[in-house]
C-alpha cells in the first residue's frame, strides 16, 4: 500500500487525539514532534517537513482550537487540510489543446517506468472518448520501441515508429503528422532516458520540445527512489519546465516521501499515480482523496468512479431485477467477482472503505479464496449454475475434483451464495435501507423514484 507506514504512524496520533476534550500546547508540541519524526523516516524532504510542521503547530495553537468543544477533531482537520496543500490542493488536468492534437510529451530517467505509463495514459484518455497515438522516441535502449509496440497492441491503440532512422526529431514530427492524417485528437511522445541526468539528454529533450510544442511536458518519477525522485524532478524541472508529474510504483512505496515532497520542491502538480503492474493501473491524483486514504479516512469517491468504471448502468439495474425475481445464479455471482477483480486489489478496495488493517497474510488468503471460487463456479454445468438445488454429493465430488478443491469447499461457497443472495434480496426490498445506504454515501435517493420502479 501506498504510505502504508506513514499512514500507520500518522493513524496513530490521530487515535490520540479523537476524544480528548482539551489539548494543551505541550500535546501540541508531542504531536507535531510525532509526525515531523514520521515524515522523516518516509524519506520526505526536510525542509518540506519543517514547514508542514510549523504550519500545523501554528495553526493549533489558536486559542480557536485549544479552546473549541472538539480540539482532536479540529486538530485532524489541520492535518488533513496541510497534507492536501502539500499535495497541491488542487486536481491537475490535462491541458486539452482547442486545436487537436494535444501533444505530451513524458520525459523521465531510464527504468522510470515512462513506456509503460505512455501505454496506461493512453488507455486511460481513450476511455474519457480521446483517440490517441503513441509515438516511439526513445531510439537508444534496447527494445524500447519494440516494448511500446507491445503495448499499443494489447491495448488496440496505435504506434508510430520509424526504423530506418534515430532522428528522434523527425519521427515526432512525423508522429505529428500520421496524427493529424488519422484524426488522432492526443499523441503522447515517449523520450529516451538515462541512468543518469546528463546534458545530451537534456539538450535531445529541449530540442524535442522546441520542435514539437507539447500541451505537457510530464515527467514521469518512479516514488520507490525516494529523495532521488524529489532531485531528479527539481532537475528536469528547472531544465525543460515541466507542466506536471506522474508518479509510479506508489503501490510499492509504504514511505511515500517523494510524493510528498514533489510538488513543494518543483511547484508542479502531480498529475497521475500508478498503483499497479495493469495497464488500467492508473488515477487521476486527487490531493484531498489522497490526505483522506493518508489518513485513514477511506476514499469512497474513487470507489464509485472505479465501480462506474466497470459496471455499466445497464447491467446494475439488470442484476437488480434479477435479486428481486430470485433469479441470480452462480454465473451471476462470478461475473461480480470478475468485475470487482477489475476495480483493483481486495486490499486496496478495502482501504478505499478506510478499512487499513489487512495484513498481507489476510489479503493472500482473500486472493486464494476469490481463485477458488472462481475455479468452482467455472467446474459447474450450465444447469448447476442456474440452480444449485441440483448440487447432490456426486455432482459436488466431481466439481471439487474439476476445480482442484475439496467438496468442503464447495459446500462453503454454496452456503456463502445462498446467503448473500438471501440478504441482498432483503435489501432490494426494505426501500428505507436503501435510502439509508445511500445517504451513508453522500446520495440522496428520492422515495416517489422508489414507488416508480418497475420490475
Amino acid at each position: 500500500m501506498a504510505f502504508e507506514g506513514l499512514s500507520d504512524k500518522f493513524q496513530g496520533v490521530i487515535a490520540k487525539l479523537r476524544g480528548k476534550s482539551r489539548i494543551t500546547e505541550d500535546d501540541v508540541k508531542e504531536i507535531t514532534r510525532e509526525i515531523k519524526l514520521a515524515l522523516l523516516e518516509a524519506d520526505v524532504n526536510y525542509k518540506v517537513v519543517k514547514e508542514f510542521t510549523s504550519s500545523i503547530a501554528d495553526k493549533a495553537v489558536g486559542q480557536d482550537v485549544i479552546k473549541s468543544i472538539t480540539p482532536g477533531q479540529q486538530i485532524v482537520k489541520i492535518v488533513h487540510d496541510e497534507l492536501v496543500k502539500l499535495f497541491g490542493s488542487e486536481d491537475a488536468n490535462i491541458n486539452i489543446s482547442p486545436n487537436p492534437p494535444t501533444i505530451i510529451m513524458l520525459v523521465g530517467l531510464q527504468g522510470s517506468g515512462k513506456t509503460t505509463m505512455a501505454g496506461k495514459l493512453a488507455n486511460l484518455l481513450r476511455k474519457q472518448g480521446k483517440k490517441p497515438l503513441l509515438v516511439a522516441c526513445d531510439v537508444y535502449r534496447p527494445a524500447a520501441i519494440e516494448q511500446l509496440k507491445v503495448v499499443g497492441k494489447q491495448l488496440d491503440i496505435p504506434v508510430y515508429s520509424k526504423d530506418d532512422t534515430k532522428d528522434v526529431i523527425d519521427i515526432a514530427k512525423e508522429g505529428l503528422r500520421e496524427a493529424n492524417s488519422k484524426l488522432n485528437d492526443v499523441v503522447i511522445i515517449d523520450t529516451a532516458g538515462r541512468l543518469q541526468i546528463d546534458e545530451v539528454l537534456m539538450q535531445e529533450l529541449k530540442n524535442l520540445k522546441s520542435a514539437t510544442h507539447p500541451n505537457e511536458i510530464l515527467l514521469v518519477v518512479d516514488s520507490m527512489t525516494g529523495q532521488v525522485a524529489v532531485d531528479v524532478s527539481q532537475k528536469f524541472n528547472e531544465e525543460l519546465d515541466i507542466s506536471g508529474v506522474i508518479l509510479t510504483k506508489l503501490d510499492g512505496d509504504t514511505r511515500g516521501g517523494a510524493a510528498l515532497s514533489v510538488k513543494t520542491v518543483t511547484g508542479k502538480s502531480i498529475k497521475f499515480i500508478g498503483t499497479g503492474e495493469k495497464m488500467s493501473d492508473i488515477e487521476v491524483f486527487h490531493p484531498d482523496r489522497m490526505a483522506t486514504r493518508i489518513l485513514g479516512m477511506g476514499d469512497v469517491v474513487s470507489l464509485v468512479e472505479k465501480a462506474e468504471e466497470n459496471i455499466e448502468m445497464e447491467e446494475a439495474i439488470a442484476l437488480e431485477k434479477k435479486l428481486r425475481r430470485s433469479e441470480f445464479t452462480m454465473q451471476d455471482y462470478l461475473e461480480q467477482i470478475e468485475k470487482i477483480n477489475k476495480m483493483g486489489s481486495f486490499k486496496s478496495i478495502l482501504e478505499m472503505l478506510g478499512i487499513n488493517k489487512m495484513t498481507a497474510e489476510q489479503e493472500q488468503e482473500a486472493e486464494k479464496k476469490i481463485k477458488r471460487t472462481k475455479a468452482i463456479i467455472q467446474s459447474m454445468t450450465t444447469a448447476e449454475k442456474k440452480d444449485v438445488s441440483i448440487l447432490n454429493a456426486s455432482r459436488r465430488r466431481r466439481i471439487a475434483e474439476g476445480s482442484g478443491t475439496s467438496v468442503q469447499d464447495v459446500n462453503i461457497l454454496v452456503k456463502e451464495y445462498e446467503a448473500m443472495k438471501s440478504q441482498m434480496k432483503m435489501l432490494m426490498n426494505n426501500k428505507g435501507a436503501l435510502m439509508k445506504a445511500a445517504k451513508s454515501m453522500g446520495k440522496n435517493i428520492n422515495p416517489d423514484d422508489l414507488k416508480n420502479l418497475k420490475f
